[in-house]
């Protein structure tokens, strides 16, 4: 079978998203993948959610933050935003989601809006609440735990 000619092949725009969870948030990239098409179905129904055609390519996640690279149709991006955006959570965990930037080729994707060091978190003691807690700090920002469940802080926050 032949190939297409290069003006009847599909074109592609490729979004770079950033992720942010609580610490002790895990999900995998299926998990990833099945919140997107239930978002893009909701939002654009069966057949826009088909034009569009929004899939992961990359995937990473650890202790609460990630990068994904999710391709969709050319003339489709903005409804592919829309739909990232009504995303508040994976698995059961909360999650934020934040569109880096787009574009047309993969490559070009990660070279310019994702970096491959991964940010450095840090797990400290802390005063909170009149009590010494754990929490972990990601660029200035810190994640308290407490009872069981997490708390977002900053430097200000703790006494």
């Amino acid at each position: 079978m032949k190939h297409l000619p290069k003006h009847l092949r599909p074109r592609w725009r490729y979004l770079a998203v950033a992720l942010e969870a609580w610490p002790d948030a895990e999900f995998s990239r299926r998990d990833f993948q099945r919140s997107i098409w239930f978002a893009a179905q909701n939002l654009l129904g069966d057949a826009g959610s088909a034009d569009a055609d929004l899939s992961v390519l990359q995937f990473d996640f650890a202790d609460g933050t990630g990068e994904a690279i999710v391709r969709v149709r050319h003339g489709h991006v903005e409804e592919a935003r829309a739909a990232l955006a009504c995303i508040d959570g994976i698995h059961g965990d909360e999650v934020g989601l934040r569109v880096k930037g787009i574009s047309g080729t993969v490559r070009a994707c990660e070279e310019k809006y994702l970096r491959r060091g991964g940010q450095l978190s840090d797990e400290r003691k802390v005063v909170f609440e009149d009590a010494q807690r754990t929490a972990v700090s990601r660029d200035g920002l810190f994640d308290v735990r407490t009872d069981g469940a997490f708390v977002g802080a900053t430097e200000l926050d703790f006494e």
